[in-house]
């Protein structure tokens, strides 16, 4: 699912719901916002707006998410058995920003409200090893990344990588927060957005989005910061979240054919792999009969370069690759028709044997 983030205590109802009736018409599923701020004197009105804005986002049945605390539960008098309270303010899930000791997870997810119980997995611990040993629903726990409003503080990218695999090895469903370039509302008074990977703080919000999808590790991405633009939420909302995307330029003088065979196909690399290109070689049977003329067969191929084997390829014609480094063409056997653009470039990384891809026209995105 793709999300959005609203904090009903630092802009208004209306602004809220304004922005919700927005990414709902793209297809934005999920809502996350935050109870761990509730200022002393202000609790009801605040919970007020609050319930008027999640009643509005569940009227078009977005699944919502609340960031609590222990502290909050004695701040509420809410207690780990009965989180009825949650579920009247119009909440789904009770997102832990903080652990418990395994026992009180474990409760509340026999709780009669029905309610998801969403751990913090931006912390390599054995935390949620525990609480499975304390014999929970475990179809009743799932997992969110942290986000951090401090620069230089998000998540190290191999971290992520390392963490992210473990709890999804175990079964949970994951979810992370990627930042807006214009949004400036969070739950703190200070953010410089509000990424989980600190790679991702500043760049195009939709590089964030296919980051994450690309890593196949992520289920839910969550814009944590409000507003995002109508154009960052429709560039997300274009992607397709269950399959690896690589947004390309075509270059010059590529032909309507070779553009149809790279954008028109689904792509998936061979299982036999090597470490100079990705190869989808299925699509070439499709085109076994077409025309393909030597064009822009340059002599050099460099990483990034998408390539189609040409009619001087012999069985090979039509043969798309990805070039994972750089190597020659001597032969010119490869017409060069598109660069993958350098934001999408790293993700070749995660390409890996059988996995399928996809490609974007930066001319039409």
């Amino acid at each position: 699912m793709l999300g959005i983030s609203v904090y009903p205590n630092k802009s208004s109802v209306q602004e809220c719901i304004q922005y919700i009736d927005k990414a709902t018409k793209l297809g934005y599923q999920r809502l996350f916002t935050s109870l761990l701020e509730l200022e002393p004197g202000r609790t009801d009105q605040v919970l007020k707006a609050f319930k008027e804005v999640l009643a509005f986002a569940k009227e078009r049945q977005m699944w919502i998410s609340l960031d609590i605390n222990p502290g909050l539960f004695n701040t509420l008098g809410v207690t780990y058995d009965d989180l009825t309270f949650f579920k009247d303010l119009g909440a789904d899930i009770v997102r832990l920003d903080m652990n418990f000791d395994g026992m009180p997870e474990s409760i509340m997810t026999y709780d009669q409200s029905g309610m998801y119980v969403e751990v913090n997995i931006s912390n390599n611990t054995e935390n949620i090893a525990n609480t499975f040993s304390y014999q929970p629903l475990r179809r009743k726990i799932i997992g969110c990344h942290n986000f951090y409003p401090q620069p230089f503080t998000g998540l190290d990218t191999e971290y992520f990588l390392e963490t992210t695999r473990k709890y999804k090895e175990m079964g949970l469903r994951t979810a992370a927060f990627i930042s807006s370039n214009v949004g400036t509302v969070g739950p703190h008074a200070y953010n410089d957005g509000l990424p989980s990977l600190e790679i991702h703080r500043h760049i195009d919000l939709q590089a964030q989005a296919q980051y994450l999808i690309n890593t196949k590790l992520i289920d839910d991405i969550l814009i944590g910061n409000a507003f995002a633009s109508d154009e960052e939420l429709a560039a997300v909302a274009k992607l397709n979240q269950d399959i690896p995307q690589f947004v390309i330029e075509f270059l010059p003088g590529t032909t309507k054919l070779e553009k149809e065979v790279i954008l028109d196909n689904l792509h998936f690399n061979r299982g036999d792999i090597n470490s100079y290109s990705i190869r989808s070689t299925f699509v070439k049977l499709k085109y076994k009969s077409a025309d393909m003329p030597v064009n822009n067969a340059l002599p050099a191929l460099e990483r990034g370069m998408i390539t189609i084997g040409n009619n001087d390829f012999g069985q090979y014609k039509a043969e798309v690759n990805i070039v994972k480094q750089a190597m020659p063409n001597k032969e010119g056997y490869k017409n060069v028709v598109a660069k993958i653009v350098p934001s999408n470039v790293d993700f070749i990384n995660f390409i890996k044997p059988w996995d399928k891809f996809e490609f974007i026209d930066q001319a039409e995105n």
